[in-house]
């Protein structure tokens, strides 16, 4: 496929999750108290960050800010 049938198949899918990122964010922005973990909040604002970028590599990048760090010790935990 070209690029525009991809866009042309993907695109109800690419907006119906935008906008559920979108609500899932106003949730949180309207409701009462205030997150104590900042940081996953920060990883979602980066995370977004990325996908606004035209870079080819973007699901590789948002997979690595989510991802752990390597622990070669991980067997023994």
């Amino acid at each position: 496929m070209n690029a525009e049938e991809i866009l042309d198949r993907e695109y109800l899918q690419i907006r119906a999750s935008i906008l559920d990122i979108a609500a899932a964010l106003d949730r949180q922005d309207r409701a009462d108290g205030s997150v104590e973990d900042n940081r996953r909040r920060e990883l979602l604002q980066r995370g977004i960050a990325i996908l606004a970028t035209d870079s080819a590599d973007r699901v590789a990048q948002v997979q690595l800010l989510f991802s752990r760090e390597y622990d070669p010790n991980w067997r023994e935990v």
